[in-house]
């Protein structure tokens, strides 16, 4: 079942992005989920100003955020292989916001951007946190496909695992 990753890292965060880190975490995501047809994911990571413009646009909310998923689809007209789902979506995830979190959380940016990551493909596959319920399992998955990943570099030891739970969008 390969998944195909793209990341797309403007040049003034690839030396800080751990591009095959994410793209683990999208892989290993999809496999979680039991999706079992080859398919397509676009991961970016971008700034504040970008995602802010992007959740205007779609979300009607003026201020950035730190994930924002778009669920894609193929024309109907299009012919794909047999067993190919096709393109899955984007996520795009703010660089910054990730930076921040991980700090309030307690660990690596790497391991931030593995948690968004997750939570954009998550909603890509149709999981929703929109209510109590759906939050709780959200952050359940998250959690148990985060902990699957190898250890992420951390300048302060490793993850917090005093936590309960992980928040996306604080």
């Amino acid at each position: 079942m390969p998944v195909l990753v793209d990341v797309q890292t403007p040049s003034q965060y690839q030396p800080l992005v751990d591009e095959a880190a994410l793209r683990g975490a999208v892989v290993r995501t999809v496999e979680h989920q039991g999706w079992d047809q080859e398919s397509e994911v676009v991961l970016v990571i971008t700034g504040d100003e970008d995602i802010r413009a992007l959740n205007l646009e779609f979300r009607d909310i003026d201020a950035p955020t730190d994930v924002l998923s778009f669920p894609g689809s193929l024309d109907e007209a299009f012919v794909t292989p047999e067993g190919y789902s096709g393109y899955l979506g984007d996520v795009v995830i703010s660089y910054p916001r990730a930076v921040e979190q991980a700090h309030a959380a307690g660990h690596s940016a790497t391991r931030e951007l593995q948690l968004l990551a997750i939570h954009g493909v998550l909603h890509l596959m149709g999981l929703d946190d929109a209510d109590e319920a759906g939050w709780r399992r959200m952050v359940e998955i998250q959690d148990a496909i985060l902990a699957s990943l190898p250890a992420a570099p951390s300048s302060n030891g490793g993850v917090n695992r005093d936590r309960e739970g992980t928040a996306i969008g604080e």
